[in-house]
């Protein structure tokens, strides 16, 4: 039971960890256990949205084509799972005092995502029979990692939404808290269905997979450690971990810092 458990919960627990250990103002304990039981709630919600379009006939659940694994991925998974989260992310901060940064969107999205991913885990291992250890290491290594990545980007733009005092910017960032989960969801997804279809195909896509789960963690690496360098660098706490952050400041340039602002934006810093 305890490995079950261990199995269950410790993945998503280190990426939030991970997520967490960095906010300079850390989010109040009962608001992230909040958010973790809203995620928990939005698997629940998330099956009244992908019901009806299932028997609507808009996807099946045993795919035999690509196209079949497509229209799951998206229909099935990505839509119904992203709006459910979304809207609990959107009923937990409607009224959140504690929602005064842009880095808070992040952690309040990752404990809303991985409250689902942990949730869908014990769901799945406890379905698994004798396959749990081979179920509990590809959950942890993909699937866990894959919803932290939708929900931090989801965090991301719900933030700019929030804070951003520009309408054009606002709007923007509206659609792309929905729609930027959705497609990488449904992306990864995709290459997972497209990936039981054929043997001769299957080993191919699961590199695919784990190249694609791979660029998923790096960008939302990059944009958490910008998101945190960006907070920080309004206090002390900045000059004490400069070490960490390197050049990952708002005022430099550097690989690891390309994603954070959009292409366009007119508030981009100049170089220095």
């Amino acid at each position: 039971m305890i490995l079950f458990l261990l199995a269950a919960i410790l993945p998503a627990f280190i990426l939030f960890w991970y997520v967490y250990s960095r906010d300079i103002t850390p989010e109040p304990k009962n608001v992230v256990i909040k958010g973790f039981i809203y995620g928990v709630l939005a698997t629940l919600l998330s099956t009244l949205i992908s019901g009806p379009l299932l028997r609507l006939g808009w996807f099946e659940n045993n795919p035999t084509t690509f196209l079949g694994a497509f229209k799951t991925a998206f229909f099935g998974a990505a839509i119904p799972e992203e709006t459910a989260k979304l809207l609990m992310l959107w009923f937990l901060l409607r009224k959140c005092k504690d929602f005064d940064e842009r880095y808070d969107g992040i952690v309040y999205a990752s404990a809303v995502g991985l409250g689902f991913a942990t949730f869908e885990n014990i769901l799945y291992l406890a379905s698994s029979g004798f396959g749990f250890f081979q179920v509990a290491i590809s959950r942890a290594f993909l699937a866990v990692p894959g919803h932290f990545a939708f929900a931090v980007i989801m965090g991301y733009y719900y933030s700019k939404q929030h804070f951003s005092w520009k309408p054009e910017e606002k709007k923007s960032a509206c659609v792309k808290m929905w729609v930027y989960p959705v497609l990488l969801h449904g992306i990864y997804d995709t290459i997972c269905f497209a990936a039981g279809l054929s043997d001769t195909w299957s080993l191919l896509l699961t590199f695919v997979l784990l190249f694609f789960c791979f660029r998923l963690f790096r960008f939302t690496r990059n944009r958490i450690i910008a998101e945190a360098a960006d907070n920080a660098s309004e206090g002390s706490f900045y000059a004490r971990h400069r070490d960490f952050y390197g050049n990952r400041h708002p005022n430099n340039y550097g690989n690891d810092f390309r994603y954070y602002y959009l292409e366009g934006d007119d508030d981009t810093p100049e170089e220095q």
